[in-house]
């Protein structure tokens, strides 16, 4: 289960003990994804993927631009181009 904490603007997924995280600003309608982190022990099971489709669904519902500012959020919105309209210019 992903959580959203607006007032930390941080999603989190706990998996087996371990939290995962993404954290991003928000500035005049525009999310900038600052960092995503998924402990080793749990890697590799897709949790940063479904950490950042939250919150693009939360980007999309708030009519909010997202701005990829990390090296993962900027790898997962290229290979997923049905979150293009989101992207801030």
């Amino acid at each position: 289960m992903i959580v959203h904490d607006a007032s930390a603007k941080r999603f989190t997924s706990d998996v087996d003990g371990f939290q995962s995280v993404l954290d991003y600003r928000l500035e005049e309608s525009i999310m900038t994804i600052t960092h995503t982190g998924v402990p080793a022990q749990v890697a590799g099971r897709g949790i940063a993927g479904e950490l950042m489709k939250s919150a693009l669904a939360t980007a999309r519902a708030a009519g909010w631009k997202v701005r990829p500012s990390c090296s993962y959020a900027i790898a997962f919105m290229a290979k997923h181009p049905e979150f293009e309209d989101l992207r801030s210019n």
